[in-house]
């Protein structure tokens, strides 16, 4: 089934994409949620030309997207976390935390767009993260995970 996306979907495509998924997938799924609409030959017309429109505001949205980039390369972030014994964490740190201390940092980013390697950190160190703020402007950042003192 050939479909358009209304907006972003995980491990499927971007907003406006032609993407082809199983038939009980985008039936059942992605049009009674608003996600995506049938790809007609009308349907892909209207795709073409709000494409084309589009055009120069997504230069600028990549430009804006790779400064954003650049900075936030650029922070060292330190995540406090309340420890057990040894190195291990009560609860953990996921994108959430990340998205709180980018925010402390001056560069507000939504936290469904970070994903932190290996899913929840749960252990004192150093890991890593990749931040999409733009279908092609990905930015991976390196953070720490320290105790908190007591």
């Amino acid at each position: 089934m050939e479909l358009i996306l209304k907006q972003d979907v995980e491990n499927v495509g971007f907003k406006d994409d032609v993407v082809t998924v199983k038939n009980g997938y985008g039936r059942n799924f992605l049009i009674p949620q608003g996600v995506a609409v049938l790809a007609t030959t009308s349907a892909k017309k209207v795709l073409a030309e709000t494409l084309k429109q589009r055009a120069f505001k997504e230069e600028k949205e990549i430009a804006d997207a790779t400064k954003i980039a650049d900075a936030i390369k650029g922070l060292e972030l330190k995540i406090a976390a309340k420890t057990g014994e040894g190195s291990k964490l009560f609860g953990s740190i996921n994108n959430i935390n990340l998205a709180e201390a980018l925010e402390k940092a001056g560069q507000t980013i939504d936290k469904k767009f970070i994903k932190v390697e290996g899913g929840n950190v749960k252990r004192l160190g150093k890991y890593n993260a990749a931040i999409r703020l733009h279908r092609s402007v990905i930015a991976n950042i390196e953070f720490e995970v320290i105790a908190e003192a007591k």
